[in-house]
């Protein structure tokens, strides 16, 4: 870990964080059943992680500086979704009697957000001549 390294994931964490405001509040107007800014976060999150972390392996079709794919991954990737967020929206949705609304909330977020890493994985893996890795390093799966 470096000095510089912690620099470039808190510019990163600074984009996603914004770029997360920025989706909740256009979210508004259609969130009223359900947190759906929070579930359009996070497969769009899940999405970028899986494309951005194939495509740009050292290996692959657009190889990126580690600490560019650190920005994406950790930085930008870890400021913009939100399962802190979809963890207290589905304890409040229990609180107030939507155990299904719930049930519902956690269901359609796992499921769309691996399908989404899933997706953009697919979609990477074939411009890279068929890679099958997405993290080059153990903290890139952390983001």
């Amino acid at each position: 870990m470096s000095f510089t390294n912690c620099l470039v994931v808190m510019a990163g964490g600074a984009i996603g964080t914004l770029a997360r405001y920025l989706v909740s509040f256009l979210a508004l107007p259609i969130s009223g059943q359900l947190p759906w800014g929070t579930i359009i976060i996070n497969i769009t999150g899940s999405l970028l992680i899986g494309f951005f972390g194939t495509i740009t392996l050292a290996n692959g079709r657009f190889p990126v500086s580690e600490p560019l794919r650190l920005f994406v991954m950790i930085g930008v990737c870890g400021g913009y979704t939100t399962f802190s967020s979809f963890s207290l929206q589905t304890l409040d949705l229990i609180r107030a009697g939507g155990a299904t609304r719930a049930a519902l909330n956690i269901g359609l977020s796992v499921a769309l957000c691996i399908g989404a890493v899933a997706i953009g994985h697919l979609i990477a893996s074939r411009l890279n001549g068929g890679a099958m890795q997405i993290a080059q390093i153990n903290l890139e799966e952390e983001a």
